[in-house]
């Protein structure tokens, strides 16, 4: 049965906004007391949380989809929906979010780091909100809008300071268990470990981990037996120690040849050269594996590698390695950077960013796409006619009208806005300020007030002609 997990698929969805409703106040003696129509609720996020007692995704391995749940929708007399609640899911210290391209999205180290996976959707406005000083009785709210909705990939890389590398029973197991008080399986046959074991040591005044990382053999750079599940494992370590059997009774071996195959992996995989490497000749309480480390060793120093040599079983030799290991660690610690403080960085939109753009596809048909425009495009109820007219208002002011004449459209030419897999079709039909007039402001509700002066209502209506958020421009969508 499967234990450790250090690579998985997620599904993630985050909740949907609630819908705004449309409503108007009524109260004996008060039968049109205006609009109280309540917004809907956010949706909810989902969120990565590094938590340091999770130590595997085997959990997102068995239930890879993940949601969050909805906002509630708004009600009458100015109530708003519920939020809903955010979905945070615990993962391992040393976690790293990737896309289905393998860009990386977030790299979270540290306790507490968080990382939002789903934006919950936003709720829709009531008509409440949506009433202003012209718009007195809106029949119509915004929709919620739906939440992010991604496949992403989690890899585990592990936060270590050493890692302990080498071919398969070659003592790494054992080297840990006596270092520190980790009790990893040790048997004596290849692919003992199959996960990665973490132990900590302390050596004088510095505290380290120590990692085990799952026996290399070669082609393992190219996914060959098991090293290629685990060699992003020793991405993040301080310090490379290969670990060498001095007592190996397989006749085609001999540590040498088993550090050139190693190196040559670690070469292959990359990222790793600029790692310290330290030689720990394994096993000298056996005779010939105390010769054999007393012969190959001036060849290992002369090649520049610190050359230690110790039996795991008999306690020798650990001291000096241990204490050797917390210097070079205590040093890297040193030579990083002090970590400044996070600085927003504000990158203001270009004067000529009009936040959209128009193309030309085809003959007689135009595309826009821009963030604002097909955000308005999911808040909108097509069923409404005035829904309709207040998306052309807010399309027509933020100068989509102005751009797709320039861009040559003509009345009756089809106009998509939003992705060729989630768009809205119409035929285009510009804006005549006549046709406004004679509708009359939408959203206005004589009923509910006194009557005006007529040079009052002169004065409204060349004050309605300038504003174009309150004019009428015919779009007809499909």
């Amino acid at each position: 049965m499967t234990t450790f997990v250090d690579r998985v698929e997620l599904h993630v969805a985050a909740g949907n906004g609630g819908h705004g409703v449309a409503s108007v106040m009524r109260e004996k003696f008060k039968p049109l007391g205006g609009p109280d129509g309540g917004n809907g609720g956010r949706g909810g996020d989902v969120i990565l949380v590094v938590d340091q007692a999770v130590t595997t995704l085997l959990e997102y391995h068995h239930h890879p989809h993940r949601k969050a749940t909805n906002g509630a929708p708004g009600a009458g007399d100015n109530r708003s929906g519920k939020n809903g609640q955010d979905l945070v899911l615990p993962v391992p210290d040393g976690t790293v979010v990737l896309d289905r391209n393998g860009e990386v999205l977030a790299d979270l180290v540290g306790q507490g780091t968080t990382f939002i996976a789903g934006q919950g959707g936003r709720g829709g406005l009531g008509n409440a909100a949506l009433a202003s000083a012209r718009r007195k009785a809106p029949g119509f709210a915004l929709l919620g809008e739906p939440g992010e909705a991604r496949d992403i990939v989690l890899e585990l890389k592990t936060v270590a300071d050493v890692a302990l590398v080498g071919y398969p029973s070659a003592g790494k197991s054992s080297l840990i268990s006596v270092l520190s008080a980790a009790k990893p399986k040790i048997a004596d046959y290849p692919f003992t470990t199959l996960v990665p074991n973490l132990g900590v040591v302390t050596a004088g005044s510095t505290v380290y981990t120590i990692a085990d990382v799952p026996g290399l053999i070669p082609g393992a750079s190219q996914g060959k037996g098991l090293g290629l599940e685990f060699l992003r494992h020793v991405e993040r370590c301080e310090v490379l120690v290969h670990v060498l059997d001095t007592a190996t009774l397989e006749s085609d071996r001999d540590p040498v040849s088993d550090l050139d195959t190693i190196e040559e992996e670690l070469t292959q995989y990359g990222g790793l050269d600029n790692r310290p490497r330290v030689v720990v000749l394994n096993k000298i309480d056996v005779p010939d594996g105390k010769d054999l480390a007393d012969l190959i060793r001036p060849d290992l120093e002369e090649r520049g590698y610190r050359v230690f040599e110790v039996s795991a079983v008999a306690h020798m030799g650990l001291k000096e390695l241990s204490y050797a290991l917390a210097d070079i660690v205590a040093k890297a610690r040193a030579a990083k950077p002090v970590q400044e403080a996070t600085r927003i960085v504000i990158r203001p939109k270009a004067v000529d960013d009009t936040g959209f753009t128009v193309t030309a596809e085809g003959e007689n048909f135009f595309r826009v796409r821009g963030e604002k425009p097909e955000r308005w495009i999911r808040q909108t109820d097509f069923n409404n006619d005035e829904a309709v007219g207040y998306l052309a208002d807010r399309l027509n002011r933020l100068g989509v009208e102005d751009a797709l004449r320039k861009a040559g459209a003509h009345a009756g030419d089809g106009i998509a806005i939003g992705a060729e897999d989630n768009a809205v079709v119409f035929d285009w039909e510009p804006m005549m300020a006549a046709g406004a007039e004679m509708l009359g402001r939408r959203g206005e509700d004589h009923r509910m007030e006194a009557p005006r002066p007529a040079a009052q209502r002169r004065r409204d209506r060349d004050a309605q002609r300038d504003e174009s958020d309150e004019e009428y421009d015919g779009f007809q969508p499909f």
